[in-house]
């Protein structure tokens, strides 16, 4: 994910002013807090049973992680090793898939000790990773999504991601929540609220301000994890020493964060596979 980052910048300025004017923005409120590694360079984040799950980059000391919510205690670790830059994670029944970056490999692990099941291949330089029950979905920076077969990891349908202004790409980090695909934005400080059936963005959510005073060595906002037993949205960044619980604000329509998510309905994506 090396992108220079005026030209990220300009990009994102130009797409961000337009967006804002036809696509509707929420904000947000902070429920709580917690400590975070200040030297996790995160990649990939989810919650499953009380603990985080995440998967962090940099080539060397590329890690997957289970870690303490309430406290940021790494309790289980699998290191990397030099020839990997960790990327997204996803929990696909008991199995942890881990992508990597530029190395086009993939691992699957065992979700409660961590042993490693078997590697895989791919062809492009994926970034993030979710899932949607049925299907793997990554992304690789550009303004497509792509669906993979979770036994084979073969690409079986694409997703293309736009909004009111046109195609909309540097899509990075992901979490499936009953039908929309929240992402973030590579270099930018905002989270994509993406219909999983169309690849509509239907809005936006605008974290700006979340890590204030932000310190020098902090990188940019990436790591989404959702609690789906108590309705909890958690967020961090890039070398972050905070991770946020938070509730999404002025969002119509959004409603598995305002009534217990329990009016959620999961995508089909039958626009790419029946």
């Amino acid at each position: 994910m090396k992108i220079s980052a005026l030209l990220v910048g300009a990009i994102l300025g130009c797409a961000q002013t337009v967006a804002a004017q036809t696509t509707p923005m929420c904000s947000y409120t902070v429920v709580n807090s917690y400590p975070h590694d200040p030297a996790a360079f995160t990649q990939g984040l989810l919650y499953e049973s009380g603990f985080l799950y995440e998967s962090t980059g940099r080539t060397s000391i590329s890690t997957l992680r289970k870690v303490e919510l309430e406290t940021g205690v790494v309790v289980l670790q699998h290191d990397l090793g030099g020839l990997y830059f960790g990327e997204g994670l996803t929990l696909f029944g008991d199995r942890l898939i881990q992508l990597t970056w530029l190395s086009h490999t993939g691992f699957e692990y065992d979700v409660a000790t961590f042993a490693e099941i078997d590697t895989f291949s791919y062809e492009i330089n994926a970034w993030g990773l979710t899932d949607d029950g049925r299907h793997l979905i990554v992304s690789n920076g550009s303004s497509s999504l792509f669906l993979w077969d979770p036994q084979t990891y073969e690409e079986i349908g694409q997703l293309d991601v736009f909004d009111a202004a046109g195609p909309v790409s540097l899509i990075n980090e992901m979490e499936y929540i009953y039908g929309e695909i929240l992402a973030n934005l590579y270099e930018s400080d905002l989270i994509a609220r993406i219909d999983a059936s169309t690849g509509e963005i239907v809005a936006y959510i605008d974290l700006s301000g979340l890590l204030d005073p932000k310190p020098p060595e902090a990188g940019v906002l990436n790591g989404i994890a959702y609690d789906f037993d108590n309705g909890r949205l958690f967020v961090t960044g890039k070398d972050w020493p905070t991770l946020f619980e938070i509730e999404i604000v002025g969002c119509p329509g959004f409603p598995i964060f305002v009534d217990g998510f329990e009016s959620g309905s999961m995508g089909e994506w039958s626009n790419v596979i029946d």
